[in-house]
């Protein structure tokens, strides 16, 4: 189900787009879009996750600097039959984690500072799990395309804005009340789905990384800590990039207070609440490691 919806609001997304480019310029308007679509998201399918990082100033994380975190991202990986991600450490104290790229061959997990202080082993375990999760289920991808589809609908409601009261009246239907009203609610739509699609995206991450780990309550225990860093520590590269806000595991930004349409995640409590709900009806069974790894703990790898 949860696959389903993802798909039907990024079609929604993608309707709004074309809608949008019909009503500036008709059937031209559309193929204008779909060129203007195509282009962004080529330049994002191939620098996202170099965007992203450097954002973040983050820092690569070689074997040595951290052999129990790099052995541990690369047990989980194993286990989830992922490719290992490129590790990375964000200096920021306030604890988070994202993962980026455009797919698991070309896959990065960064973990912030805060994070490694604030958590026991298993607890991090969970949360890399987690990130591991949403670069098995390409949500990495889907999350880059939304945003830039989103943004790309920002831009073309300008246009539409500024096409709409132009000398000639008859360039768009809207004409300029309807242009100032599309510039307005057409990014606060897509915002809207892109938010919901990030939303519905954290609850399967919660639940395919439980199942990486095997420890539903690893993962749960990491979220009341995080959310609980989160309001109380700045996420300074976070807050000076909002627009990456959902890429976090929690929500970074301080001014995210009220749980709604408008937040990128979903409520802490209610995560939590599922995960408890699969260890207690012992859903979350581990991913079996590929038969290269036996000898191996199923549910714990050495870094347990």
């Amino acid at each position: 189900m949860g696959l389903t919806r993802t798909f039907l609001l990024l079609a929604a997304l993608t309707a709004l787009f074309l809608t949008i480019g019909w009503l500036i310029g008709g059937e031209m308007g559309i193929l204008v879009a779909l060129a203007l679509a195509g282009a962004t998201n080529l330049f994002a399918y191939w620098n996202s996750d170099k965007l992203v990082l450097s954002m973040y100033r983050a820092v690569p994380i070689e074997p040595r600097q951290a052999p129990r975190l790099y052995r541990m991202i690369a047990d989980l990986a194993e286990r989830a039959q992922l490719p290992m991600p490129r590790a990375y450490i964000v200096h920021e104290q306030q604890p988070n984690a994202f993962a980026t790229g455009r797919d698991p061959e070309h896959a990065a997990v960064a973990v912030t500072s805060g994070l490694i202080d604030s958590l026991s082993e298993d607890e991090l375990a969970g949360v890399v799990a987690h990130e591991l999760a949403h670069i098995k289920n390409r949500d990495t991808l889907l999350m880059t395309v939304t945003a830039t589809i989103a943004g790309a609908i920002g831009m073309l409601a300008n246009f539409a804005f500024l096409f709409g009261h132009g000398n000639n009246e008859n360039r768009n239907p809207l004409g300029m009340i309807g242009g100032i009203l599309l510039m307005i609610l057409a990014p606060m739509a897509a915002m809207l789905v892109q938010f919901a699609i990030s939303r519905s995206r954290e609850y399967e991450a919660d639940r395919v990384g439980a199942a990486i780990c095997g420890q539903p309550l690893w993962l749960a225990s990491a979220l009341a800590k995080i959310e609980q860093g989160a309001r109380a520590r700045v996420h300074h590269a976070a807050e000076a990039n909002p627009a990456t806000a959902h890429l976090n595991i929690i929500n970074p930004l301080h001014a995210h207070a009220i749980d709604g349409l408008f937040t990128t995640h979903p409520k802490t409590a209610e995560r939590i609440r599922r995960l408890q709900e699969m260890a207690g009806h012992g859903l979350a069974r581990p991913i079996a490691a590929p038969a290269r790894s036996s000898g191996r703990r199923p549910a714990r790898g050495p870094w347990g």
